[in-house]
């Protein structure tokens, strides 16, 4: 007799098919699955930017309490969607392979010689890329456009930007790839901690039997190590959705992994950024030491200043 497990996964077409890659991996270990769906605060608000609502738990409460409940076994999130705290009486169990993780633009409209003209609006809710945008690319202006991606590709063709700024990974597993004009050097626009992967989240008191049995089917070890760093990084710099942090752990060739991090004004005028290289046994660590000599450089002052901006 299969073993049954019931996965939580937010409506949108994109978590949907998160959950059911999710599901596919478990069945071909002989698993029956069953996707149980769930509408969050982000995907009923979509009235005002992520920083309005409010940083922690956006697209993620709803399944953490259905979770809490045992109305379901796991849940299936976008990893940078993670706020930086763990979740009470939770575990974010596994991550799985990373999609490639860099930003995109996508647009009907074409990019001649590789140069994003100057006047461009650009849509996004991101105050990350918001941020890195202001500071790399003073010239283009920035409209809110939130919704998941079928909802913003309709507001791209009703004229209300010339582009989308978007992370890859989604755009790919859309099929909306061929609509990419342009893709943002990954050490140049930095994403967000976990960007490109899924993370399965349980209930700590799931039987340990169990929890190895699917640590064991969904977890990716080089992914894991990665984004385990990045969030490291992201709690010592007490970062998240309403906060343009940004970090990134890749591992190299040569086994070991280079981690980029850093900060900016909401304006881009202030700008702060490190990298390093280092081994799987350290990553930890200098993810950590990389935020603390952030915050010794300024990044400190620059996050509280947004706090008072935004209260």
């Amino acid at each position: 007799m299969k073993k049954h497990l019931r996965i939580g996964s937010r409506k949108s077409p994109l978590a949907l098919w998160q959950a059911q890659n999710v599901a596919d991996l478990l069945t071909a270990k002989g698993w029956n699955t069953q996707i149980i769906t769930f509408e969050t605060t982000g995907d009923l608000k979509l009235d005002a930017s992520i920083s309005k609502i409010g940083s922690k738990g956006v697209f993620t409460a709803e399944l953490e309490e259905a979770l809490r409940l045992q109305n379901i076994d796991i849940a299936v999130h976008s990893a940078k969607d993670m706020p930086s705290e763990d979740s009470p009486n939770l575990k974010l169990l596994a991550f799985t392979e990373r999609e490639a993780a860099h930003d995109v633009l996508v647009s009907s409209k074409p990019i001649v010689d590789g140069q994003i003209p100057a006047n461009w609006i650009i849509g996004t809710s991101s105050t990350r890329r918001v941020a890195q945008l202001k500071h790399f690319y003073p010239s283009l202006k920035t409209q809110n456009v939130r919704g998941n991606l079928q909802t913003r590709f309709r507001k791209l063709s009703e004229g209300h930007c010339d582009a989308l700024m978007l992370a890859f990974a989604g755009v790919h597993r859309m099929g909306f790839a061929a609509q990419i004009v342009y893709e943002f050097p990954i050490h140049k626009i930095v994403t967000s901690a976990g960007q490109g992967s899924l993370a399965i989240q349980v209930a700590e008191k799931m039987p340990q039997e169990l929890q190895n049995e699917l640590f064991e089917i969904l977890n990716h070890e080089h992914t894991s190590v990665a984004v385990l760093a990045e969030r490291a990084f992201l709690k010592t710099m007490q970062g998240g959705c309403s906060v343009p942090v940004f970090v990134h752990a890749e591992l190299q060739n040569s086994g070991q992994y280079c981690l980029m991090g850093g900060v900016a004004s909401l304006d881009g005028q202030q700008f702060l950024s490190e990298k390093t290289i280092c081994g799987r046994e350290t990553i930890q660590s200098f993810a950590i030491q990389m935020a603390d000599k952030l915050l010794e450089r300024g990044a400190k002052q620059i996050l509280e200043e947004i706090k008072q901006e935004k209260s």
